[in-house]
Protein backbone atom coordinates (compact mmCIF):
# COMPACT_ATOMS: atom_id res chain seq x y z
CA UNK A 1 0.00 0.00 0.00
CA UNK A 2 2.73 2.35 0.71
CA UNK A 3 4.58 1.79 -2.47
CA UNK A 4 1.15 1.99 -4.48
CA UNK A 5 0.52 5.95 -2.58
CA UNK A 6 4.14 6.58 -3.24
CA UNK A 7 3.65 5.82 -6.96
CA UNK A 8 0.64 7.51 -7.41
CA UNK A 9 2.12 10.94 -5.62
CA UNK A 10 4.87 10.53 -7.78
CA UNK A 11 3.20 9.86 -10.77
CA UNK A 12 1.18 13.30 -10.18
CA UNK A 13 4.41 14.64 -10.18
CA UNK A 14 6.45 12.98 -13.69
CA UNK A 15 3.33 11.89 -15.38
CA UNK A 16 5.14 9.47 -17.89
CA UNK A 17 8.34 9.37 -16.61
CA UNK A 18 7.00 7.37 -13.69
CA UNK A 19 6.78 3.66 -15.19
CA UNK A 20 5.43 0.56 -13.84
CA UNK A 21 5.85 -1.78 -17.19
CA UNK A 22 7.19 -4.94 -16.69
CA UNK A 23 9.87 -4.70 -19.15
CA UNK A 24 10.94 -1.41 -17.49
CA UNK A 25 11.00 -3.36 -14.12
CA UNK A 26 12.60 -5.88 -15.50
CA UNK A 27 15.55 -4.00 -16.82
CA UNK A 28 15.94 -1.86 -13.78
CA UNK A 29 16.27 -5.33 -11.47
CA UNK A 30 19.58 -6.89 -13.55
CA UNK A 31 23.06 -5.76 -13.77
CA UNK A 32 25.77 -7.62 -15.74
CA UNK A 33 26.03 -9.75 -13.03
CA UNK A 34 25.10 -13.41 -12.25
CA UNK A 35 22.72 -12.89 -9.69
CA UNK A 36 19.54 -13.05 -9.73
CA UNK A 37 17.32 -10.09 -11.22
CA UNK A 38 15.20 -8.85 -8.42
CA UNK A 39 12.90 -5.81 -10.35
CA UNK A 40 11.37 -2.66 -8.34
CA UNK A 41 7.74 -2.12 -8.24
CA UNK A 42 8.19 1.24 -10.05
CA UNK A 43 10.86 3.59 -12.10
CA UNK A 44 11.07 6.92 -11.95
CA UNK A 45 12.97 8.81 -14.35
CA UNK A 46 13.89 12.63 -12.73
CA UNK A 47 15.18 15.18 -14.96
CA UNK A 48 17.10 17.63 -12.02
CA UNK A 49 18.53 17.45 -8.80
CA UNK A 50 15.39 19.43 -7.47
CA UNK A 51 12.83 16.45 -8.92
CA UNK A 52 15.62 13.87 -7.71
CA UNK A 53 15.10 15.08 -4.03
CA UNK A 54 11.62 15.04 -4.82
CA UNK A 55 11.10 11.74 -5.64
CA UNK A 56 13.50 11.02 -2.76
CA UNK A 57 11.10 13.10 -0.34
CA UNK A 58 8.30 11.37 -1.71
CA UNK A 59 9.58 7.76 -1.30
CA UNK A 60 11.16 8.88 2.52
CA UNK A 61 7.63 10.13 3.73
CA UNK A 62 5.55 6.61 2.71
CA UNK A 63 8.60 4.48 3.61
CA UNK A 64 9.74 3.38 0.33
CA UNK A 65 12.43 1.63 -0.47
CA UNK A 66 15.02 3.79 -3.43
CA UNK A 67 17.76 2.28 -5.60
CA UNK A 68 19.76 5.13 -7.38
CA UNK A 69 20.40 3.38 -11.24
CA UNK A 70 22.48 4.53 -13.77
CA UNK A 71 22.71 2.44 -16.58
CA UNK A 72 23.04 -1.38 -15.09
CA UNK A 73 27.07 -2.31 -15.60
CA UNK A 74 27.76 -3.10 -12.44
CA UNK A 75 28.78 -6.58 -11.33
CA UNK A 76 27.67 -7.42 -7.74
CA UNK A 77 24.05 -7.26 -7.78
CA UNK A 78 24.39 -3.32 -7.10
CA UNK A 79 21.27 -2.18 -8.02
CA UNK A 80 18.47 -5.47 -7.70
CA UNK A 81 15.86 -3.83 -6.01
CA UNK A 82 15.97 -6.86 -2.87
CA UNK A 83 13.00 -5.10 -1.22
CA UNK A 84 10.82 -3.69 -4.41
CA UNK A 85 10.54 -0.02 -3.84
CA UNK A 86 11.77 2.49 -6.99
CA UNK A 87 14.60 2.77 -9.04
CA UNK A 88 15.79 6.21 -9.82
CA UNK A 89 17.03 6.23 -12.76
CA UNK A 90 19.41 9.15 -13.50
CA UNK A 91 19.87 8.45 -17.33
CA UNK A 92 18.35 12.02 -18.18
CA UNK A 93 20.45 13.72 -16.19
CA UNK A 94 23.05 13.74 -18.86
CA UNK A 95 24.42 17.13 -19.14
CA UNK A 96 27.67 18.12 -19.01
CA UNK A 97 27.62 21.39 -17.05
CA UNK A 98 31.01 23.65 -17.43
CA UNK A 99 34.36 22.43 -18.55
CA UNK A 100 36.92 24.90 -16.76
CA UNK A 101 39.76 23.75 -18.93
CA UNK A 102 42.16 26.30 -16.80
CA UNK A 103 41.39 24.94 -13.51
CA UNK A 104 41.53 20.84 -15.36
CA UNK A 105 38.14 20.24 -14.06
CA UNK A 106 34.80 19.86 -14.97
CA UNK A 107 31.32 19.36 -13.75
CA UNK A 108 29.17 17.03 -14.96
CA UNK A 109 25.49 15.45 -13.64
CA UNK A 110 25.14 12.20 -12.74
CA UNK A 111 23.84 10.13 -15.57
CA UNK A 112 26.54 11.41 -18.44
CA UNK A 113 28.65 8.35 -19.50
CA UNK A 114 32.36 8.36 -19.71
CA UNK A 115 32.46 8.04 -23.49
CA UNK A 116 30.13 11.55 -23.62
CA UNK A 117 32.29 13.37 -21.54
CA UNK A 118 35.41 12.59 -23.44
CA UNK A 119 33.90 13.52 -26.89
CA UNK A 120 33.10 16.99 -25.35
CA UNK A 121 36.37 17.37 -23.64
CA UNK A 122 38.27 16.03 -27.00
CA UNK A 123 38.49 18.84 -28.92
CA UNK A 124 39.61 21.07 -26.34
CA UNK A 125 42.60 18.73 -26.31
CA UNK A 126 41.34 17.08 -22.76
CA UNK A 127 40.28 13.95 -21.20
CA UNK A 128 39.09 12.09 -18.23
CA UNK A 129 41.04 9.01 -17.63
CA UNK A 130 39.39 6.32 -15.50
CA UNK A 131 38.04 3.69 -18.09
CA UNK A 132 36.31 0.58 -16.27
CA UNK A 133 35.54 -1.02 -19.52
CA UNK A 134 31.98 -0.16 -20.03
CA UNK A 135 30.64 3.37 -20.91
CA UNK A 136 29.36 3.78 -17.82
CA UNK A 137 27.63 6.81 -16.21
CA UNK A 138 29.84 9.02 -14.23
CA UNK A 139 27.56 8.91 -11.14
CA UNK A 140 27.41 4.63 -11.56
CA UNK A 141 31.26 5.00 -11.51
CA UNK A 142 31.61 7.16 -8.49
CA UNK A 143 29.07 5.14 -6.76
CA UNK A 144 30.94 2.43 -7.17
CA UNK A 145 34.39 3.28 -6.88
CA UNK A 146 35.31 2.52 -10.01
CA UNK A 147 38.62 2.47 -11.78
CA UNK A 148 40.33 0.11 -14.61
CA UNK A 149 42.78 -0.15 -16.80
CA UNK A 150 44.38 3.77 -16.35
CA UNK A 151 44.15 3.55 -12.61
CA UNK A 152 47.82 3.01 -12.69
CA UNK A 153 48.71 6.27 -13.94
CA UNK A 154 45.81 8.46 -12.93
CA UNK A 155 44.26 6.65 -9.79
CA UNK A 156 40.75 5.86 -9.47
CA UNK A 157 37.63 7.88 -9.39
CA UNK A 158 38.37 8.48 -5.57
CA UNK A 159 41.60 10.20 -6.82
CA UNK A 160 39.27 11.75 -9.23
CA UNK A 161 36.39 13.09 -7.99
CA UNK A 162 36.90 16.97 -6.16
CA UNK A 163 33.28 17.31 -5.26
CA UNK A 164 29.66 15.98 -5.25
CA UNK A 165 26.20 17.02 -5.05
CA UNK A 166 24.30 14.37 -3.32
CA UNK A 167 20.62 13.87 -2.33
CA UNK A 168 20.09 12.46 1.08
CA UNK A 169 17.88 9.81 2.17
CA UNK A 170 15.34 12.69 3.81
CA UNK A 171 15.41 14.96 0.59
CA UNK A 172 17.99 17.54 1.67
CA UNK A 173 20.39 18.15 -0.56
CA UNK A 174 24.34 18.35 0.14
CA UNK A 175 27.43 19.34 -1.86
CA UNK A 176 30.68 17.21 -0.27
CA UNK A 177 33.36 20.04 -0.77
CA UNK A 178 33.91 23.27 -3.35
CA UNK A 179 36.31 23.02 -6.01
CA UNK A 180 39.70 23.71 -4.66
CA UNK A 181 42.27 20.95 -5.37
CA UNK A 182 42.36 20.72 -1.53
CA UNK A 183 40.67 21.38 1.88
CA UNK A 184 41.15 20.69 5.66
CA UNK A 185 37.77 21.94 6.27
CA UNK A 186 35.92 19.16 8.08
CA UNK A 187 35.54 15.41 7.45
CA UNK A 188 35.82 14.39 3.83
CA UNK A 189 32.28 13.62 2.91
CA UNK A 190 33.10 13.08 -0.71
CA UNK A 191 35.09 10.07 -0.04
CA UNK A 192 32.65 9.13 2.04
CA UNK A 193 29.73 9.12 -0.47
CA UNK A 194 32.39 7.50 -3.31
CA UNK A 195 31.84 3.82 -3.08
CA UNK A 196 28.77 4.29 -1.17
CA UNK A 197 26.65 2.59 -3.76
CA UNK A 198 23.71 4.70 -3.32
CA UNK A 199 23.25 3.40 0.25
CA UNK A 200 24.12 6.73 1.98
CA UNK A 201 22.23 9.48 -0.58
CA UNK A 202 22.01 9.76 -4.88
CA UNK A 203 24.89 11.07 -6.77
CA UNK A 204 23.23 14.20 -8.91
CA UNK A 205 25.91 15.90 -9.48
CA UNK A 206 30.06 15.60 -9.57
CA UNK A 207 32.82 18.01 -10.72
CA UNK A 208 35.94 15.85 -11.87
CA UNK A 209 39.53 16.30 -12.09
CA UNK A 210 40.70 16.47 -16.34
CA UNK A 211 43.82 16.10 -17.55
CA UNK A 212 45.40 17.45 -20.99
CA UNK A 213 45.58 14.98 -23.80
CA UNK A 214 49.28 13.41 -23.68
CA UNK A 215 51.13 15.01 -26.80
CA UNK A 216 52.43 11.36 -27.30
CA UNK A 217 50.75 7.95 -26.42
CA UNK A 218 53.01 4.16 -27.26
CA UNK A 219 50.83 1.35 -26.88
CA UNK A 220 52.90 -2.15 -26.90
CA UNK A 221 51.78 -5.80 -26.65
CA UNK A 222 54.02 -8.83 -25.12
CA UNK A 223 53.59 -12.31 -24.15
CA UNK A 224 55.74 -13.96 -22.26
CA UNK A 225 56.10 -18.16 -20.91
CA UNK A 226 54.33 -17.86 -17.77
CA UNK A 227 52.16 -15.33 -15.66
CA UNK A 228 54.60 -14.71 -13.43
CA UNK A 229 56.84 -13.91 -15.75
CA UNK A 230 54.51 -11.19 -17.22
CA UNK A 231 53.89 -9.77 -13.80
CA UNK A 232 57.27 -9.46 -12.42
CA UNK A 233 57.77 -7.15 -15.87
CA UNK A 234 55.28 -4.64 -14.45
CA UNK A 235 56.53 -5.11 -10.86
CA UNK A 236 59.75 -4.08 -11.84
CA UNK A 237 58.27 -1.23 -14.59
CA UNK A 238 56.90 0.15 -11.60
CA UNK A 239 60.10 -0.22 -8.71
CA UNK A 240 61.80 1.62 -11.32
CA UNK A 241 59.29 4.72 -11.51
CA UNK A 242 58.86 4.00 -15.33
CA UNK A 243 55.37 6.04 -15.74
CA UNK A 244 53.16 3.36 -17.67
CA UNK A 245 49.95 4.32 -18.46
CA UNK A 246 47.78 1.14 -18.78
CA UNK A 247 49.35 -2.37 -17.98
CA UNK A 248 46.79 -5.01 -18.47
CA UNK A 249 46.95 -8.81 -18.41
CA UNK A 250 45.60 -11.72 -20.44
CA UNK A 251 46.28 -15.09 -19.54
CA UNK A 252 46.13 -17.68 -22.07
CA UNK A 253 42.65 -18.94 -22.40
CA UNK A 254 41.70 -15.34 -22.82
CA UNK A 255 43.92 -14.73 -25.55
CA UNK A 256 43.46 -17.91 -27.62
CA UNK A 257 39.72 -16.50 -26.61
CA UNK A 258 39.94 -13.50 -28.52
CA UNK A 259 42.21 -14.43 -31.16
CA UNK A 260 39.48 -16.62 -32.54
CA UNK A 261 36.50 -14.05 -32.00
CA UNK A 262 38.74 -11.48 -33.64
CA UNK A 263 41.16 -12.71 -35.92
CA UNK A 264 43.39 -11.73 -34.26
CA UNK A 265 47.19 -13.58 -34.36
CA UNK A 266 48.88 -12.97 -30.83
CA UNK A 267 50.57 -15.60 -29.54
CA UNK A 268 48.98 -17.79 -27.73
CA UNK A 269 50.08 -17.72 -23.28
CA UNK A 270 50.27 -14.81 -20.89
CA UNK A 271 50.24 -11.67 -22.55
CA UNK A 272 50.80 -7.59 -21.49
CA UNK A 273 48.96 -4.70 -22.65
CA UNK A 274 50.71 -1.67 -22.10
CA UNK A 275 50.65 1.74 -22.84
CA UNK A 276 52.74 5.15 -22.17
CA UNK A 277 51.73 8.89 -22.16
CA UNK A 278 53.70 11.76 -22.62
CA UNK A 279 56.16 13.62 -25.02
CA UNK A 280 57.43 11.57 -28.16
CA UNK A 281 61.00 10.97 -26.95
CA UNK A 282 59.19 10.06 -23.41
CA UNK A 283 57.17 7.32 -24.86
CA UNK A 284 60.12 6.05 -27.07
CA UNK A 285 62.32 5.63 -23.88
CA UNK A 286 59.36 4.64 -21.94
CA UNK A 287 58.43 2.08 -23.89
CA UNK A 288 62.32 0.82 -24.69
CA UNK A 289 62.97 0.48 -20.86
CA UNK A 290 59.99 -1.33 -20.50
CA UNK A 291 61.34 -3.81 -23.55
CA UNK A 292 64.70 -4.30 -21.89
CA UNK A 293 63.07 -5.35 -18.66
CA UNK A 294 60.39 -7.86 -20.39
CA UNK A 295 63.46 -9.25 -22.08
CA UNK A 296 65.34 -10.31 -18.87
CA UNK A 297 61.77 -12.04 -17.85
CA UNK A 298 61.75 -13.88 -21.53
CA UNK A 299 59.16 -12.22 -22.93
CA UNK A 300 58.62 -12.53 -26.79
CA UNK A 301 58.52 -10.36 -29.36
CA UNK A 302 57.16 -6.84 -28.60
CA UNK A 303 54.24 -5.46 -30.92
CA UNK A 304 54.47 -1.34 -30.40
CA UNK A 305 52.44 1.50 -32.13
CA UNK A 306 52.00 4.80 -31.63
CA UNK A 307 49.16 6.07 -34.47
CA UNK A 308 45.49 5.82 -32.71
CA UNK A 309 44.55 3.30 -35.37
CA UNK A 310 47.71 1.15 -34.76
CA UNK A 311 47.02 1.30 -31.24
CA UNK A 312 43.17 0.80 -31.17
CA UNK A 313 44.42 -2.40 -33.83
CA UNK A 314 46.78 -3.62 -30.67
CA UNK A 315 44.03 -2.89 -27.91
CA UNK A 316 41.02 -4.64 -29.73
CA UNK A 317 42.15 -7.54 -28.25
CA UNK A 318 41.78 -6.60 -24.23
CA UNK A 319 38.42 -4.64 -24.97
CA UNK A 320 37.00 -7.22 -26.62
CA UNK A 321 38.24 -10.03 -24.02
CA UNK A 322 34.68 -10.57 -22.17
CA UNK A 323 33.12 -11.21 -24.90
CA UNK A 324 35.30 -13.18 -26.42
CA UNK A 325 36.10 -15.87 -23.75
CA UNK A 326 32.32 -15.82 -23.41
CA UNK A 327 31.82 -17.12 -26.97
CA UNK A 328 33.99 -19.83 -26.28
CA UNK A 329 30.50 -21.06 -24.50
CA UNK A 330 27.56 -19.74 -26.19
CA UNK A 331 24.65 -18.98 -24.22
CA UNK A 332 26.95 -18.99 -20.78
CA UNK A 333 26.74 -15.74 -18.22
CA UNK A 334 29.60 -14.66 -17.05
CA UNK A 335 30.25 -14.84 -12.95
CA UNK A 336 33.21 -12.11 -12.74
CA UNK A 337 35.60 -12.12 -9.86
CA UNK A 338 37.45 -9.14 -8.30
CA UNK A 339 40.07 -9.12 -5.89
CA UNK A 340 43.22 -6.73 -5.07
CA UNK A 341 46.19 -7.41 -3.72
CA UNK A 342 49.91 -5.32 -2.95
CA UNK A 343 51.64 -5.80 -6.15
CA UNK A 344 54.66 -8.21 -4.50
CA UNK A 345 52.25 -11.06 -3.69
CA UNK A 346 50.04 -10.33 -7.25
CA UNK A 347 52.03 -13.21 -9.16
CA UNK A 348 51.62 -15.57 -5.97
CA UNK A 349 47.81 -14.52 -5.87
CA UNK A 350 47.28 -15.58 -9.67
CA UNK A 351 49.50 -18.30 -9.87
CA UNK A 352 47.54 -19.98 -6.70
CA UNK A 353 44.13 -18.86 -8.44
CA UNK A 354 45.37 -20.72 -11.86
CA UNK A 355 45.94 -23.77 -10.33
CA UNK A 356 42.51 -23.67 -8.42
CA UNK A 357 40.97 -22.86 -11.97
CA UNK A 358 43.08 -25.98 -13.87
CA UNK A 359 41.42 -28.24 -11.20
CA UNK A 360 37.98 -26.94 -11.62
CA UNK A 361 35.21 -28.73 -14.21
CA UNK A 362 34.44 -24.84 -15.65
CA UNK A 363 35.91 -22.93 -18.52
CA UNK A 364 37.75 -19.64 -16.73
CA UNK A 365 39.99 -17.24 -17.70
CA UNK A 366 42.18 -14.72 -15.67
CA UNK A 367 42.50 -11.18 -16.84
CA UNK A 368 43.70 -8.05 -15.06
CA UNK A 369 44.75 -4.44 -14.20
CA UNK A 370 48.20 -5.76 -13.21
CA UNK A 371 50.12 -2.58 -12.39
CA UNK A 372 47.90 -1.98 -9.64
CA UNK A 373 47.21 -5.26 -8.03
CA UNK A 374 43.69 -5.95 -9.47
CA UNK A 375 42.69 -9.60 -11.66
CA UNK A 376 39.44 -10.75 -12.58
CA UNK A 377 38.56 -14.27 -13.13
CA UNK A 378 35.86 -14.51 -15.72
CA UNK A 379 34.19 -18.03 -15.15
CA UNK A 380 31.42 -19.55 -17.45
CA UNK A 381 28.32 -20.95 -15.87
CA UNK A 382 25.12 -21.92 -16.82
CA UNK A 383 22.93 -19.55 -14.38
CA UNK A 384 20.56 -22.59 -14.46
CA UNK A 385 22.87 -24.91 -12.81
CA UNK A 386 23.08 -24.89 -9.46
CA UNK A 387 26.28 -26.74 -9.83
CA UNK A 388 27.91 -24.99 -11.85
CA UNK A 389 27.61 -21.57 -10.07
CA UNK A 390 28.23 -23.44 -6.84
CA UNK A 391 31.80 -24.33 -7.98
CA UNK A 392 31.75 -20.54 -9.69
CA UNK A 393 31.47 -19.23 -6.17
CA UNK A 394 33.34 -21.76 -3.95
CA UNK A 395 36.72 -21.00 -6.00
CA UNK A 396 35.59 -17.23 -5.64
CA UNK A 397 35.30 -17.95 -1.84
CA UNK A 398 38.91 -18.55 -2.10
CA UNK A 399 40.35 -16.45 -4.56
CA UNK A 400 39.01 -13.76 -1.79
CA UNK A 401 40.02 -15.49 1.70
CA UNK A 402 43.87 -15.80 -0.12
CA UNK A 403 43.61 -11.99 -1.52
CA UNK A 404 42.79 -11.10 2.25
CA UNK A 405 45.65 -13.50 3.83
CA UNK A 406 48.25 -11.38 1.26
CA UNK A 407 46.83 -8.02 2.88
CA UNK A 408 44.70 -7.60 -0.23
CA UNK A 409 41.05 -6.59 -0.67
CA UNK A 410 37.73 -9.22 -1.42
CA UNK A 411 36.89 -5.89 -4.83
CA UNK A 412 39.32 -3.64 -6.03
CA UNK A 413 36.50 -1.86 -8.37
CA UNK A 414 33.03 -4.00 -8.55
CA UNK A 415 31.79 -2.79 -5.21
CA UNK A 416 30.70 -5.13 -2.63
CA UNK A 417 26.54 -4.78 -3.92
CA UNK A 418 24.84 -7.96 -2.29
CA UNK A 419 27.12 -10.38 -4.15
CA UNK A 420 30.26 -9.57 -1.43
CA UNK A 421 28.38 -8.84 1.95
CA UNK A 422 29.51 -11.34 3.73
CA UNK A 423 33.11 -10.88 3.04
CA UNK A 424 33.22 -7.40 4.74
CA UNK A 425 33.49 -8.21 8.19
CA UNK A 426 36.67 -10.35 7.25
CA UNK A 427 38.37 -7.37 5.19
CA UNK A 428 37.58 -4.78 8.39
CA UNK A 429 36.25 -6.69 11.48
CA UNK A 430 34.88 -4.12 13.95
CA UNK A 431 35.16 -1.32 10.81
CA UNK A 432 32.05 -2.56 9.93
CA UNK A 433 30.45 -1.48 13.15
CA UNK A 434 31.45 2.19 12.15
CA UNK A 435 29.94 2.19 8.44
CA UNK A 436 26.83 0.69 9.94
CA UNK A 437 26.81 3.96 12.39
CA UNK A 438 27.31 6.11 9.18
CA UNK A 439 24.32 4.46 7.55
CA UNK A 440 21.89 4.43 10.48
CA UNK A 441 22.85 8.42 10.60
CA UNK A 442 22.48 9.19 7.38
CA UNK A 443 19.67 6.33 6.47
CA UNK A 444 17.92 5.89 9.38
CA UNK A 445 14.42 4.36 7.95
CA UNK A 446 16.93 1.90 6.07
CA UNK A 447 15.24 3.05 2.35
CA UNK A 448 18.55 3.72 0.60
CA UNK A 449 19.28 0.38 -1.28
CA UNK A 450 18.68 -1.67 1.42
CA UNK A 451 20.48 -4.84 1.26
CA UNK A 452 23.71 -3.49 -0.22
CA UNK A 453 26.83 -2.97 1.41
CA UNK A 454 26.33 -2.65 5.47
CA UNK A 455 22.75 -3.08 6.77
CA UNK A 456 21.41 -1.99 10.59
CA UNK A 457 21.03 -6.48 10.94
CA UNK A 458 25.17 -6.39 11.14
CA UNK A 459 25.78 -4.49 14.16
Amino acid sequence: MATSAAVAELRQRLGTRLTTSDTELSAHGRDESYHHPMPPEAVAYPESTEEVAAVVRTCHDHGVPMVPYGIGTSLEGNVAALHGGVSIDLSLLNRVLEVRADDLDVSVQAGVTRRQLNNVLQPQGLFFPVDPGADATLGGMAATGASGTTTVRYGTMRENVLSLTVVLADGRVIRTRRRARKSSAGYDLTRLFVGSEGTLGVITELTLRIYGTPEAMSAAVCSFPTVEAAVQTVIRTIQLGIPIARAELLDAVAVDAVNRHSGLDHPVGPTLFLEFHGSSAGVREQAEAVAEIGAEHAAGETRTATLAEDRNRLWRARHEALYAVLALRPGSRALITDVCVPISALAGCIAETQADLAASSLIASVVGHVGDGNFHTVFLVDPDSAAEVGEARALNRRMVERALEMGGTCTGEHGIGHGKREYLRAEHGDGVDVMVAIKRALDPLNLMNPGKVVGPEES
